[in-house]
């Protein structure tokens, strides 16, 4: 190997005589200068070629993507340049959540946020032992099988220097071997690149996830709280979170449930959603369960955060339980935890859209005290709807399946039924106003209930909230428009009137259903969802009385005398009024009992 260094002077010619040899020795002495000028230009150059030759292996990395002297580390020779602590705008997707030996995994290092990449390092590790397991089919033309561990193919890095915004292989499962995590470097610009992107876990069908592991040491090693209290693994009503301090400002929290979206923990200084450090583990865009830090401000979708200071991070998704955990050092921010180490925890659940997680079916667990997530103990929480909403929902029930079903029934088959007046008006009128002032009332209570309870105006709300602002709005001009109501003699604005009236009840009718449809499954937290179904049940069997009324009516019309007996004392539409009301009561009573226990 030809070494760096410049070649020592030669020593000068001996001179004999002056005179024509020293003109001779002078003229030797400019070619000799000449010489080893040319010679110490050559040095120089050459050591100039050999230096950048380094240089650029060392600094400007390795564009071709034979790395495998970076197998172990997993870190690029740029210099001094050190991984991003940011969220990687990169992510590891897999074709199956579980596998079994020789099976063929097709992994996608994908580029999100517009974002893109030149060079990586993808493995797959053991989650035990973290040894590096498998091998890759090369499908990808940007991707090429390095050797690591005397194994080739057993990592995959790129060809090229070019951007690239995807690759994908195909992962071959070895025998033998446990769960299985994939693991890349991805390197954006000389001095820009994310360490320990992850995938996550593929369960082998030999080592299944053990979600029992988070419970283990609960109440003597770490903290725990679960609902139902003390709950396992054998039921799939159990939703669980622990923490355990390791020491300085570190912990390793895990949370697991049953969610088709995503679970979540917050910490709070109260029982209020609001101003709350979250946590969430959930399904992306792509179907994968990754974790996500937010914060909520007020009850809206909460802000999502940089993930910050977050590591070893592992999730699962099996059977319909979603399972994450993690090491972060990332401050807890409510705002009264600098002054104390005491909090509420929240321990929530419900749908997510494209990775966009929704609002929460059902009302989060809650710790029945502030705790310390340094402590070691075990606590459980219940789901329980506040008494405010209860109520909320009680009243409208009330209203609008029995006092105003039962005040529109009135008015549309019981008129001629009952031809008594009381205080100079019809009784069936009496009875009427009197049930739909008492609806509107209901109505008007319900709704500054709900306002009172969410504290205002919440910008996320759904479509139980606009429809039910819309009911308000159309039950209380509904008995002020009744009460300009035009005189018998005005037969034609009376007629108009008459029209109007029944269609705005018809639609603040069909709208309230909608609302206490959507209420109940806000409330109803059992897999049968049966108060939905309850509310289905009073539905159809509304709808038979009104069939059954408004076929008598057609009876009476075409053929009175054959039809019913005139000196009857109880008409055929009390009977039916009667059989109906006993099914409206067995109905609110069982809806009223679950929204009591939810």
């Amino acid at each position: 190997m030809r070494l760096c260094r410049l070649r020592p002077r030669p020593a000068a010619p001996r001179l004999s005589s002056p005179g024509g040899r020293c003109q001779s020795a002078g003229r030797g002495n400019r070619e000799e200068r000449r010489s080893r000028a040319g010679a110490g230009m050559e040095d120089w150059i050459y050591c100039l070629f050999l230096f950048c030759a380094v240089f650029s292996a060392r600094v400007l990395g390795f564009p071709h993507g034979k790395i495998s002297p970076a197998c172990d580390s997993m870190l690029p020779s740029h210099g001094n340049s050190v991984s991003q602590t940011t969220s990687a705008p990169y992510r590891i997707s897999i074709s199956s959540t579980s596998f079994d030996p020789g099976n063929k995994i097709t992994v996608t290092l994908q580029a999100i946020d517009n974002s893109n990449f030149k060079g990586f390092l993808l493995q797959a590790r053991a989650v035990r032992g973290d040894g590096i397991v498998g091998t890759f089919q090369i499908i990808d033309p940007n991707t090429q099988g390095i050797l690591c561990n005397q194994i080739q193919n057993s990592a995959m890095s790129h060809t090229n220097r070019n951007s690239k915004q995807n690759v994908t292989a195909i992962w071959v499962a070895p025998p033998g071997t446990g769960n299985v995590q994939f693991r890349a470097t991805v390197v954006q610009s000389l001095s820009v690149f994310w360490a320990d992107v992850r995938s996550q876990t593929l369960v082998s069908s030999s080592s299944p996830v053990d979600s029992t592991s988070g419970r283990k040491g609960c109440g003597t090693q770490k903290f725990c709280f679960s609902s139902p209290t003390g709950c396992g693994l054998d039921d799939p009503n159990c939703y669980f979170m622990s923490s355990e301090s390791l020491g300085g400002d570190a912990f390793k929290f895990e949370m697991s449930g049953f969610s088709d979206g995503y679970i979540a923990i917050g910490f709070s200084d109260d029982t209020q959603m609001g101003n709350d450090d979250i946590y969430i583990c959930g399904k992306n865009a792509i179907g994968q369960i990754e974790v996500q830090r937010a914060f909520s401000t007020g009850r809206t979708i909460p802000n999502i955060l940089s993930l910050g200071d977050v590591q070893s991070i592992m999730t699962s998704f099996n059977n319909g339980i979603i399972n994450c955990s993690f090491i972060t050092r990332n401050p807890i921010l409510t705002q009264s935890k600098a002054a104390s180490n005491l909090c509420f925890i929240f321990l929530a659940q419900g749908p997510s859209s494209v990775g966009q997680i929704r609002k929460h079916l059902r009302t989060p667990f809650i710790t029945p005290q502030k705790v310390n997530i340094s402590s070691y103990e075990a606590v459980g929480g219940t789901s329980s709807t506040p008494s405010i909403i209860k109520a909320h929902g009680a009243l409208m029930l009330i209203a609008w399946m029995t006092t105003g079903s039962i005040g529109m029934i009135f008015a549309r088959y019981l008129k001629n039924a009952i031809r008594k007046s009381l205080l100079g008006k019809d009784i069936w009128f009496q009875i009427h106003l009197s049930l739909m002032v008492i609806t509107v009332a209901e109505t008007i209570t319900a709704f500054i209930l709900a306002f009172v309870a969410v504290m205002g105006w919440a910008s996320d709300a759904e479509a139980h909230a606009v429809i039910g602002c819309i009911v308000m709005i159309l039950s209380f001009f509904q008995p002020v428009i009744a009460f300009f109501r035009p005189s018998p003699q005005s037969k034609s604005r009376r007629f108009i009137f008459n029209w109007f009236h029944a269609l705005n009840a018809f639609i603040i009718k069909v709208l309230a259903v909608a609302v206490i449809f959507l209420g109940l499954q806000m409330l109803d937290p059992s897999p049968s969802r049966w108060m939905v179904k309850t509310m289905g049940g009073f539905v159809g069997w509304e709808a038979l009385v009104y069939i059954m009324l408004d076929a008598n009516a057609w009876l009476k019309k075409k053929g009175k005398a054959k039809y019913e007996d005139p000196h009857r004392k109880i008409k055929n539409e009390m009977v039916l009024f009667l059989i109906y009301t006993c099914g409206n009561l067995a109905f609110l009573i069982a809806l009223l009992v679950g929204i009591g226990k939810s």
